[in-house]
């Protein structure tokens, strides 16, 4: 069984219509999500430049995309309200809050801009609250639900990333300024993380198994799985980072070693999974590869895959896997300067209307 691609418009090279911005999915902070996470790899192997260049990038695609998300509020507070109430839609916004995380990451790591960081980090955690339990409690309590085949697909894996991205940022944070409430809480959300990868992973897995998978769905299924293991990854490397300044995380050094080992095993496992998909897709069952915004949602993972294992390798003193993330990395920027190409070619041939459907994955 397909999941239907839901129809919502594009970003214009011109000046958004009213049915683009009536038709704005939040899944395209992926954009920032993706451009964000290679800025700070590309930092971890020196080169500044391309670092500093990326992250204005990221920055200002952040700032365009909140005045976006801002108007579809004002002006069509219905749409965005059935969104968030949507199976298949309202995860998305979660992109938002990694967006948020990453930007504050690399804000910390590239500038050292610490009081940028913590306002960043504790506007997350609000929108977390917010986004996650709105569509969360709407999708529990609904009147009118789908079946599983129809209703699961990438995004809830959402509901992981932007947990552990609030656990990215927040053990930064901790490093700089040590307090045992805060370890706990980054300790406790870590540990959420992992258990919703372990509800959403056997829903999806159940999807991927026993429904038949259309290969013209805009969501390749499990670039996002292995996306939100890597985010895991980085999320115990920086709480292991923190343990000579927190007792509370030195007394759990081997779990969270462990939790991380194992994260990083998964996020391993999916790649070959994600390169046989795209065979299938794209070379077995000739699906055009065009442009689509839910490929910025497919280059994240690779790039946080790199700086997960960049960060992994450090940490438990593993330097013969320290050629893993320089590949993973090359991969993210070859992928990124793709889906940039793309997304430039599909503004300079855009029509008004009549826009792709797609979704981040």
């Amino acid at each position: 069984m397909s999941v239907p691609a839901p129809n919502i418009g594009t970003v214009s090279s011109a000046a958004p219509t009213r049915s683009e911005i009536e038709t704005l999915f939040p899944g395209y902070f992926a954009f920032v999500m993706a451009t964000g996470i290679i800025a700070i790899g590309v930092e971890q192997h020196d080169l500044h430049w391309l670092a500093d260049i990326l992250y204005v990038v990221a920055a200002i695609g952040y700032v365009v995309l909140w005045i976006l998300f801002a108007l579809r509020i004002v002006l069509y507070p219905k749409a965005f309200v059935r969104d968030l109430d949507d199976h298949r839609k309202g995860f998305a916004f979660l992109t938002v809050v990694a967006a948020t995380n990453v930007l504050g990451s690399a804000s910390v790591i590239l500038h050292g801009w610490w009081t940028l960081g913590w306002a960043l980090w504790w506007c997350s955690i609000v929108l977390w609250m917010v986004l996650l339990y709105w569509t969360l409690f709407a999708v529990i309590m609904g009147n009118s639900k789908p079946s599983l085949g129809e209703g699961i697909n990438g995004t809830w894996f959402l509901l992981i990333v932007a947990t552990q991205s609030v656990v990215v940022l927040g053990a930064l944070l901790l490093a700089r300024h040590p307090d045992d409430l805060l370890a706990f809480g980054l300790l406790a959300a870590f540990c959420l993380g992992v258990v919703l990868y372990l509800i959403v992973m056997t829903m999806v897995f159940l999807r991927w198994t026993f429904s038949l998978l259309d290969p013209r769905e805009a969501d390749p299924p499990a670039w996002i799985a292995a996306g939100a293991v890597a985010i895991t990854v980085l999320a115990g490397s920086n709480l292991l980072r923190d343990v000579p300044v927190s007792e509370r995380l030195s007394r759990m050094e081997p779990f969270i070693e462990g939790m991380t080992v194992l994260a990083w095993a998964t996020a391993t496992f999916w790649f070959p999974v994600m390169v046989a998909i795209g065979v299938w897709r794209h070379l077995i069952n000739r699906v055009p590869l065009i442009y689509q915004p839910s490929y910025w949602g497919l280059v994240f993972p690779i790039g946080m895959y790199s700086v997960a294992t960049y960060a992994m390798v450090a940490v438990i003193d593993l330097d013969r896997l320290d050629w893993v993330p320089v590949l993973a990395l090359i991969a993210a920027i070859g992928a990124w300067s793709a889906a940039l190409f793309g997304l430039a070619h599909h503004l300079a041939t855009r029509r008004p209307h009549g826009a792709d459907p797609a979704r981040i994955p």
